[in-house]
């Protein structure tokens, strides 16, 4: 399976919702608005489902995602929330993990190296809990080449402004 296409599908198994619109940086689905910070041009946007948002740069395997969940998902702790977003992922290795600040929330950060099908990769999870749903972004890029984008990811968090419906 070619690199890219790897990615795409690891993307589509980190979970979200369907039915969204998305214009100017602004996802709207039935329980929740949400807008991300901008990225540039040589990340196009993708199509696949279970994801809100996803974005891949050509060529370089590296690909994020945003999702909202704002059903079904209890009130996990963080921890137990970036967990499920490893599911499918082997010898996972946590190289850092930290809370931040987003949106007016604690959210928590970690950096994983793992497998996937017996690819390595590295990973760079956000969720955050607000407004009775749980955010989620995710980066995904093959080893040595995360640092490079990570700025693009950065500003898509930066720009992150929920707004609840439901």
């Amino acid at each position: 399976m070619p690199r890219m296409t790897l990615l795409l599908v690891l993307l589509a198994s980190l979970g979200g919702c369907r039915r969204v619109s998305f214009e100017d940086s602004v996802l709207s689905k039935p329980e929740v608005r949400y807008r991300v910070g901008e990225l540039p041009k040589h990340w196009r946007r993708v199509w696949l489902e279970d994801n809100d948002l996803a974005f891949a740069e050509t060529g370089t395997g590296r690909a994020l995602s945003v999702n909202a969940t704002c059903k079904g998902h209890d009130d996990p702790p963080l921890p137990v929330l970036t967990r499920h977003l490893l599911m499918g992922f082997t010898e996972r290795q946590e190289v850092s993990q930290h809370l931040i600040a987003m949106d007016g929330r604690e959210a928590l950060r970690s950096r994983f190296l793992a497998k996937m099908d017996g690819v390595p990769v590295e990973l760079e999870l956000v969720v955050l809990k607000k407004d009775n749903c749980v955010f989620d972004f995710s980066y995904v890029a093959p080893p040595g080449l995360a640092a490079e984008r990570m700025a693009d990811f950065d500003a898509l968090l930066a720009g992150f402004k929920s707004e609840h419906f439901g």
